[in-house]
Order: C-alpha cells, then structure tokens, then sequence
C-alpha cells in the first residue's frame, strides 16, 4: 500500500508539470513532451515498476534477479526521474518565458508556409537526396544475408523469426552508417516532407516522387521484421496530418486506430513470433501487454542488479566512440553485458541482442547514482530546449518534419539508453542535411537577386 500510494502522489506531481511543461496532455492534441509521458515514461516505465516493486509482476526478466532489494531501488530511482524530468523542463520553460499552452496552441493553428515550392533547383537537390535514401535501401537489402521479411513470406529459410532478426542486425555486411542513417533514418523524413509540398502544390511530379519515398520508408520499416518502427512510421505520419490541418483527432477515431493497432499488433506476434496462446495476450505479464508496461522497464532493475554488485561501473566505457576513442577507449554497452550475464544461453543460441530500457540505466551503469541525477538534469533541459526551439521556428516542411521526427523518436530513444543524448550522429546528419538544403538555396537565391540588382545599377 505504501508503494501505491507514492506512486500516485508522484504520479500526480508528474502530470502536472508535464502538463505546464507541454501545454497540453489531452490525446486529441498529441506533441513531444505528452508522448514522453504516456510512452516513455507511464505506460513503459511507471507501471511496471509498481508492481516490480510490490513484487506482483512474476516476469521472466525480473526473475533472473539476484538482490531482491533492487526492486525498490529501481522503483525510487524512476519514480525520481517522473518527477524531476518535467520540472526541469517546466522551470527551463520559466527560465526562457515559455507559455506552453499559448505558444502550442498558436502552433497548431499556424498555416504552414511552402518556400522554394516553384523553384526547380529545389525540387532537383530533394529528388537527388531521395535518390541516395532510396538506393541506401537496395544497398541495405543487398548487403543483408537474409532479408527477414522475404524469408518468413516465401519461407526459404530454417532460421526462427528471432534468429532473422538478429542475423539481419549483426550479420549485415555494408556499412552501418549508410543503412542507418541514408536507409532507415531519412527515407521516412523525405517521405513525409514530400508528402506537404505533394498535398499543398497538388504537382504530379511531387506526387510521384511522394509514392516512392513512401514505398521505400515501408519497405525499410518492416524489411527486419521488428514491429516497432512500421507503427511509428504510421503515427508520425497521423501527426503531420494533424500539424497540417489534414486530420482531425476524436475519442472515436483514437479508438477505431487503437484498435486497428492492436489487432494488427497481435497479427504480428501470430507470425512473427508463434505466439497462439490466448492466454497470453490477456496476461498482464506476457505477450503485448507484457511487452508494453515489462520489457522496456525491466531491464533498468537487471542494471541495477549487475554493475556495482556483479560489475564495476562502466565509467564512461559506453559514452559514444567518437569521444572515448580519443582517449583509446574501447566502447562497451551496458545493454549489452546486462544480456550476456543474465541471458547467456540466448547469447550463445543467437537470439539475443540488447537489453535496451530507461536512459536511467546505462547512465548508472556508468557513473553511479551520481548519472542518474545528472542525467535527468541534462537529457530534460535538451529535450526542452527542443520543443520550444521547434515551437518558435517557421512552420515550414522541413521544419515540421524534422520537428515530428524528434516527437517520435526521441520517446523512443529514452527507452532506449542514455548515451545518444550525448552524440546521436544519426540526429546530428538529418539536422544538418535538411537545415544546409534551407541554407544552400537560400543563399542562392539571395546572390542571384544581389548580381540582378548590381547588374541593374552598372545599366543605368
């Protein structure tokens, strides 16, 4: 009763400063900092932990644990993280005189504004950028020994689902920055701004090079046979439409689309993983639902129960490699050593990869509570910075896009670890690609216009 009743005084604290940090909470008016809490942090992260720590949850990953105590460590440590994130963001807000409410709303209502929509060499320089995302697509397949989707669909291959998946992720024989960043990353962002100038200019040639890009960001969202990336895909997409005054959210649309997820989610775990058991997707602690309030969670009690206790802290070892490198550091993950000690058997059967959870891990994992607090501190104070940046910039595609792009994936990235807030060079190249384009052809324009009008003072 006691962890209950925390529980909801943090939760409490958590929605309110979420809400004065983002402007708004309501499901029909989705933006970054709501998806944080409802993803990130209630849905994956604080649920799970209740019950951990009432030790109610009897989930497979919490069973391998070795000191029971970590259940309320880790319990104490989110529950720290629900409440500090958003106040660090809400007084980074005060801070800089941020009314998110007002400032959100005039957002959702601002007309977006098409620059360069007439100018061919606009068009010729996004075409050439999709060129080179689309054929980083055929160079992913192409340098990937078994494509997962292709095999399960015409089953010519023995491997499991699982084993495909993990062939396709360490056995891929191209470069991993190519197929992440050209391929994976900036497919579904083209697309999408494709998608704006294609609705707003109605040009076939837009149109056309829209239907491509949207083939192609299908194509690599589903190609591995994880299940995530198509649904994010899909929602980034319902945001733009939202941002653009296409789509309109209602409780009975939301519920129609939830729906439509969850069967098409279930479908999944039916062919990708034989899961038939209807039991197990009604248990609170297996299948989808397992999945969506366990999986993510869990593995942050494992960091706790491993470094300090069975490892020494990292201290620094999984920082990002283009900063250790420097000092000739081999980077680790501790996703990564949390797997191999307490799933060696799936280790050495191949079918395991990363433990990924809460940032809050592997910032532990490295430097102690100490990175827990600090952590916190930082990752809030980036993550709003973001939102307002993105709130007070012009609504444009580029903008908009890039700015839906980090709705999406930062949610998922703080779920995920901890050190790409630190160098994320996937983030860093998509921000300065589409940024340089605005630049490049507004430069260009601005020397065009400057030669006319010196041409015009030498005639006269």
């Amino acid at each position: 009763m006691l962890f209950l009743l925390i529980w909801l005084v943090v939760l409490s604290g958590s929605i309110y400063f979420f809400t004065r940090a983002s402007g708004s909470l309501s499901l029909l008016k989705p933006n970054m900092n709501s998806i944080i809490f409802y993803y990130s942090f209630f849905i994956s992260s604080y649920i799970g932990a209740l019950l951990i720590a009432m030790g109610v949850d009897h989930y497979y990953m919490i069973n391998r644990m070795v000191f029971d105590y970590n259940r309320y460590v880790g319990f104490f440590a989110i529950s720290f993280v629900m409440l500090v994130f958003p106040l660090v963001m809400y007084l980074i807000g005060r801070l800089v005189g941020f009314d998110a409410k007002k400032e959100y709303n005039a957002y959702l209502e601002k007309n977006v504004e098409l620059p360069f929509a007439g100018r061919k060499d606009f068009f010729l320089i996004f075409l050439g950028i999709s060129l080179v995302s689309l054929a980083a697509i055929a160079y992913t397949m192409l340098k990937t020994t078994h494509i997962p989707i292709l095999d399960l669909v015409l089953n010519r291959s023995g491997l499991s689902p699982g084993e495909l998946r993990i062939s396709a992720q360490r056995n891929f024989g191209g470069n991993v920055l190519i197929r992440n960043i050209f391929a994976i990353a900036l497919t579904p962002i083209l697309s999408l701004v494709a998608y704006v100038y294609a609705a707003r200019t109605k040009d076939p040639k837009w149109q056309v090079l829209f239907a491509v890009l949207f083939c192609g960001a299908i194509l690599i969202s589903v190609y591995d046979l994880a299940k995530s990336p198509i649904f994010f895909y899909i929602i980034m997409f319902m945001l733009l439409m939202l941002y653009i005054g296409k789509l309109r959210f209602t409780w009975g649309r939301l519920l129609a689309w939830g729906s439509i997820g969850a069967v098409l989610l279930i479908g999944m775990y039916i062919v990708i993983q034989g899961v038939t058991n209807i039991d197990a997707y009604l248990s609170y602690n297996s299948g989808p639902i397992g999945r969506m309030i366990f999986a993510q969670i869990a593995p942050t009690f494992l960091h706790l129960d491993t470094f300090n206790e069975a490892m020494p802290f990292l201290e620094g070892r999984s920082l990002p490699s283009s900063l250790i490198g420097l000092f000739d550091v081999e980077q680790v993950r501790s996703a990564r050593l949390v797997m191999e000690r307490v799933f060696p058997e799936k280790v050495e059967q191949g079918t395991a990869g990363v433990l990924n959870t809460l940032f809050i891990a592997e910032a532990y994992a490295n430097f102690g509570m100490l990175g827990v607090i600090a952590g916190t501190v930082y990752i809030a104070t980036l993550v709003q910075a973001l939102y307002i940046a993105f709130l007070r910039l012009p609504k444009n595609p580029v903008f908009l896009c890039l700015f839906i792009y980090f709705t999406v994936n930062i949610p998922r990235t703080l779920v995920g670890g901890f050190t790409d807030f630190l160098f994320n060079p996937i983030w860093v190249m998509i921000t300065v690609l589409f940024v340089g384009i605005m630049v490049f052809i507004r430069l260009r324009i601005d020397l065009f216009a400057f030669l006319r009008q010196r041409r015009s003072r030498v005639g006269r």
